[in-house]
């Protein structure tokens, strides 16, 4: 079974860009070359790289951050999965700021988790990106967002466009000059030009969404999910 090498030739990926959409390669130009994202090459757990995102969810990065540390330290570890977090009762993790949804998530990938419905990272390797939005997006307080930004930021995959991301779709009507942001559709076909590397794309699709039609410097890039 071929596995899918994480991570891809951002060089490469630049000279296809700019070579098959002239409107976005003068943004990529304006901007500069995006470097490779580090964590490609860093090992990490899936289990516990969900949990995180369920936490991070509708919070400020440094609200989350404060009950993920308090989650950290009521349950004894640094990573979760179904056996550290068995380690706290709901009082416990409601105490520590989890609401009350994002807790029956927690127990719901921790329960799944346990059955073996959760793939490692080894066996991602091995599965298209189809496949692992798939098997995560049953699990309670996972969409497909969230399981496209762990391909893109976490698992490297390059060719992978959220089409629902409005950052995504405000750096496409920006490129274009349109006086709306495309839909999803629209938006996905308008990406069919752009592969094997629509991700290096959404990444340049989010600076061009910061930096504005009207701006001259680029604004700090915005955090998602999985950074």
């Amino acid at each position: 079974m071929p596995r899918h090498r994480r991570g891809f030739d951002t060089d490469a990926a630049y000279a296809h860009l700019s070579k098959r959409d002239r409107k976005l390669g003068a943004w990529m130009k304006r901007i500069g070359v995006i470097a490779p994202d580090p964590r490609w090459r860093k090992s990490f757990d899936p289990v516990d790289a969900l949990a995180r995102a369920i936490l991070y969810q509708q919070l400020s990065g440094k609200a989350a951050a404060t009950i993920v540390g308090r989650v950290e330290t009521a349950i004894g570890a640094d990573r979760f999965h179904c056996d550290t977090l068995a380690r706290c009762d709901d009082a416990a993790l409601r105490a520590c700021g989890v609401s009350g949804n994002k807790l029956l998530a927690l127990r719901d990938l921790a329960l799944r988790e346990s059955r073996g419905e959760i793939p490692d990272l080894k066996r991602m390797s091995t599965m298209e990106n189809d496949a692992i939005v798939e098997a995560l997006v049953p699990v309670r307080g996972i969409g497909r967002w969230t399981v496209e930004m762990m391909l893109m930021f976490r698992l490297g995959r390059p060719d992978v466009l959220p089409v629902d991301d409005l950052g995504i779709r405000k750096g496409a009507q920006v490129v274009d000059n349109a006086d709306t942001m495309p839909a999803p559709k629209a938006l996905a076909e308008r990406g069919e030009r752009w592969g094997p590397y629509r991700t290096y794309a959404s990444l340049y699709l989010w600076r061009i969404a910061d930096f504005g039609a009207a701006q001259t410097k680029p604004k700090p890039p915005t955090k998602r999910s999985q950074d």
